[in-house]
């Protein structure tokens, strides 16, 4: 994914292709932008993962069948959705610019229009006090009028005041499970509502997938990732949403949080944020003041992920002194691609191959686009 351009629309077969690459065993969005960028597409990508894997040290490889994906593509459309790929116009434009972004997302509503605006989170705590939520109620409607679209994740609580304050305006609910599960199930009504006042519903988890422990911080990374910034509402010492703003730091994206009373839990984590510095926030202005600058510069441009490596590295020409080099430079702590290359003098091809085989074996867990470590 090195080259960035205009807009390409996936054919259907390349849309097929790409689903059941994403939905391989083992095959996350970081393995997927390796595997597109060595073998040049999914369909080429796809003939090489059983090679690959069986390399890496497994048996076999779980590859969904071309059957497989048609259905899940009908199921899709059939719920008033779709795939949407990231070089397509309708994928969020800032979350094309994070680490790993997914290849793939599942959009329910939504227009070009609506993704082409300026964006902003706002997330807090479940558990939210009354002035918690009216707190979210102002800025999901300041920053609304202002022009900005609100996401949030679509949870009880800050989540769902800021969805309603913005509902008239524009907001995009990140779902956890696929695009045809509601949580929590009182807020069916809400997602309808979203979607029938022209906002959209949005989730990169196949279609029918229940949402499990591990994928609310999936969730969240795609939150802080449309996002410019992210304003915290409400979030205790421990609280889930914090990982929405550590996310929103990895990505570079503003932090806001709202002061609360040294006596309230649930403004621990907010005051936190705020003495290690982000910005104190009373009013929608003052994010809007803090983001309306960005807005300056062009969006993000459209990314293809059709170009091969330059310095391209047939797997079956590899020996096992270079494998041995690259597992000898992992361990259970996460380590820099860049300094894998330099420790074991291989070529950057050559690594990345390696790596795809130990990923498609389960053998490496990746950290983002650029860290990987050994499974434990």
């Amino acid at each position: 994914m090195t080259g960035q351009g205009r807009a390409v629309e996936l054919s259907a077969l390349q849309r097929i292709c790409w689903l059941r690459l994403i939905r391989s065993e083992n095959v996350g969005p970081a393995t997927f932008r390796s595997l597109i960028n060595h073998f040049g597409s999914a369909e080429a990508a796809l003939d090489a993962l059983p090679a690959l894997a069986r390399r890496g040290g497994s048996t076999a490889i779980s590859v969904p069948s071309i059957a497989q994906a048609e259905a899940e593509i009908e199921r899709t459309l059939d719920h008033g959705a779709r795939l949407v790929a990231i070089s397509e116009p309708l994928y969020p434009a800032y979350l094309r610019q994070i680490a790993a972004p997914p290849p793939l997302v599942t959009i329910r509503g939504g227009s070009p229009e609506l993704f082409g605006r300026p964006t902003a989170a706002i997330v807090g705590s479940r558990n939210a006090s009354l002035i918690g939520h009216k707190m979210a109620e102002r800025l999901g409607r300041g920053l609304g009028e202002a022009g900005f679209v609100v996401v949030s994740g679509l949870a009880r609580g800050i989540d769902g005041a800021a969805h309603r304050a913005a509902i008239d305006t524009g907001t995009v609910a990140v779902i956890a499970g696929g695009i045809d599960h509601v949580y929590p199930e009182e807020h069916g009504p809400l997602m309808e509502e979203i979607v029938g006042k022209g906002g959209a519903i949005l989730t990169e988890m196949p279609f029918g997938w229940n949402p499990r422990a591990k994928d609310f911080p999936r969730r969240n990374r795609i939150v802080s990732g449309m996002s410019l910034g992210v304003v915290v509402v409400e979030a205790a010492a421990r609280s889930g949403t914090l990982h929405t703003a550590r996310y929103a730091l990895d990505q570079g994206r503003e932090v806001f949080a709202v002061p609360g009373s040294p006596m309230d839990p649930r403004a621990e984590g907010t005051n936190r944020l705020i003495r290690d510095g982000a910005t104190l926030t009373r009013s929608a202005e003052d994010v809007i003041t803090v983001l309306r600058p960005m807005l300056e510069h062009d969006a993000p441009s459209f990314l293809e992920l059709r170009e091969r490596d330059q310095d391209d590295a047939r797997a079956d020409s590899i020996g096992s002194e270079s494998r041995a080099a690259v597992i000898g430079a992992l361990g259970p702590a996460p380590v820099a691609i860049d300094d894998i290359i330099l420790h074991t003098g291989l070529t950057p091809s050559v690594v990345s191959v390696i790596l795809l085989e130990l990923d498609l074996a389960g053998r490496v867990e990746r950290h983002g686009s650029q860290l990987v470590s050994l499974v434990r």
